[in-house]
């Protein structure tokens, strides 16, 4: 086989490709206001994304990076909502072979979603509540799955290391975004008096953008610090 005569002016050296990209991305990306250990996290969302505006949009709580990334060098899986953001999960970055599950094709999972009156992705996470505590969630794709998640928690849950959630959408996907963002103040008030907030560390993004390859990008970047 040859090459097709080559007529457009384009780089087409992989190697340079990716270094030029992360170059373009620190100069045009305003990063000041995300914590120092999150800025590869950053900076690599805005690349699977293509969007450098992203970073006045992120909340990353202070403590992601090093709850995330511990869980994760000590085996805990990855738990989330659709495939695409299993698939887009770079295994050769992961540091002990970790698991990475979604269960919105267990056979149990219509039935339960019917039972429960709810989205199947919300339904499988109940699935899931014996592997949520110390796992890494990272939801992309349903805000009904996040809804439903904190929900669990306030409920009494296993409680995760880490929650990546940026679901992307028109209906509800800023309204559960901005309730992850806000859970450890609300569930204070939501909770038995004394008992205290919930107070997971996590990652989302404001309004109404979010998806799959977003999240699996975040992923990605905690799973590794190399960029």
């Amino acid at each position: 086989m040859r090459r097709p005569t080559k007529r457009y002016d384009y780089i087409d050296d992989g190697a340079a490709i990716y270094v030029d990209s992360f170059a373009t991305i620190r100069r045009e990306a305003e990063l000041s206001s995300i914590p120092l250990d999150a800025e590869k996290v950053a900076v690599r969302m805005i690349h699977g994304t293509g969007q450098t505006d992203l970073a006045q949009d992120l909340i990353i709580h202070p403590g992601l990076v090093a709850a995330a990334r511990g869980a994760l060098e000590s085996g805990a899986p990855i738990l989330t909502d659709a495939h695409m953001v299993a698939s887009g999960v770079t295994r050769a970055r992961l540091p002990k072979d970790n698991d990475v599950i979604c269960l919105l094709r267990d056979e149990r999972v219509p039935a339960l979603a019917h039972e429960m009156g709810t989205t199947r992705s919300a339904a499988a996470f109940s699935l899931l509540e014996d592997r949520l505590e110390g796992s890494i969630v990272a939801i992309g794709n349903a805000p009904t799955a996040l809804f439903h998640l904190l929900e669990m928690l306030l409920d009494g849950a296993p409680q995760p290391a880490a929650i990546v959630g940026v679901p992307v959408g028109f209906i509800g996907a800023a309204e559960s975004k901005q309730a992850l963002a806000s859970f450890a103040h609300d569930s204070a008030h939501a909770l038995p008096p004394g008992s205290g907030g919930i107070d997971i560390p996590f990652l989302t993004v404001r309004g109404r953008r979010g998806g799959s390859a977003m999240a699996a990008s975040a992923l990605n970047a905690l799973a590794q610090d190399r960029e």
